[in-house]
């Protein structure tokens, strides 16, 4: 059961964030207040802010939640992963990163990407870990299924679960057509949405926990010139990811996703679309400035090859 009540906390100014995507630090008498019996559940802390002047904020209130314990995921070695948009970018330098990790790995795309999946499962097999490659469009509820019932079936379990495949447009609201639009949606929100709900079925089932993990994008959290679809659809993945954080905590299973700006891969550097392309579009669109380095897909395949280990069994909700 959850449990809100008000809690007086002496926060550090300089720890206070008026955006509230920054951590606020507690005092260690709070955090082991006897009133919190429950250490192994997560302290979540909301303050508003309001500013008296430019620079300096006060906290008008602050409250506490007892969420849902995280359970302990009890792996003691790693066992099966899912990667949707795995046969490039991304979705490949997860998968495989995950197979150094010791993961055998389920691996996911389009039927057009077969090729680059194959290249992608032979890399994973070199690396002395088990890969079967499946076929499958994310926003059909029928091929997500599929996936999971393979990993199962071949693999033996779903145990984590990359739900990395995206797509976008680039053009303005008022040239955007309402077909592209739902498109985006269809493949960055829904598709996440049954990847999500139908491992959580699954790591329910097995009874040992999991971990889930997302693709946000930090233009899901500000918007972004051109891409209106694309923002849309990122600021819908952030909400999901908390809630379902909150709904299966008490099922062990933690619930992320990455939030990356602007990353090497072919998305980036030849989009579905005519007439922008290239990282300098990218750039303008989300206010970074010219001379912005691009990230390496290993980047974010580090980020989540630590969110997948047991060790971050009390990280969920983040993005």
């Amino acid at each position: 059961m959850s449990a809100t009540r008000p809690l007086n906390l002496d926060l550090d100014p300089h720890s206070c964030y008026s955006s509230g995507e920054k951590p606020v630090h507690l005092l260690s008498s709070e955090y082991h207040s006897p009133e919190r019996k429950r250490h192994d559940r997560p302290l979540i802390v909301s303050v508003d802010y309001k500013y008296r002047g430019s620079l300096s904020p006060s906290v008008s209130f602050a409250k506490w939640n007892i969420s849902a314990p995280v359970v302990s995921h009890k792996m003691s070695t790693p066992r099966v992963a899912l990667v949707t948009g795995a046969s490039r970018g991304i979705g490949e330098a997860v998968a495989l990163r995950l197979a150094e990790d010791g993961y055998d790995l389920v691996l996911n795309d389009l039927a057009p990407m077969a090729a680059g999946l194959a290249t992608v499962v032979e890399k994973v097999q070199q690396k002395g870990r088990r890969a079967v490659a499946i076929l499958g469009d994310v926003s059909n509820e029928d091929d997500v299924k599929a996936m999971v019932d393979k990993a199962v079936h071949d693999l033996g379990s779903v145990d984590v679960m990359v739900a990395n495949a995206g797509i976008l447009v680039v053009d303005s609201v008022l040239e955007t057509s309402v077909k592209d639009f739902n498109r985006v949606m269809s493949v960055n929100v829904i598709g996440t949405f049954l990847c999500f709900k139908y491992a959580a079925m699954q790591m329910i089932k097995q009874g040992r926990g999991g971990r889930i993990i997302g693709a946000a994008s930090m233009a899901g959290k500000t918007g972004a010139f051109a891409l209106s679809a694309y923002c849309s659809s990122k600021f819908a993945v952030r909400g999901l990811t908390q809630t379902c954080a909150l709904e299966w905590a008490e099922h062990g299973i933690t619930v992320n996703s990455y939030a990356p700006g602007l990353v090497r891969t072919p998305m980036i550097q030849d989009p579905n679309d005519p007439k922008r392309t290239g990282p300098a579009v990218f750039k303008e669109s989300l206010h970074m400035p010219a001379n912005s380095p691009e990230a390496d897909p290993s980047a974010i395949a580090g980020l989540v090859s630590y969110l997948a280990r047991p060790e971050s069994q009390f990280i969920s909700g983040g993005y």
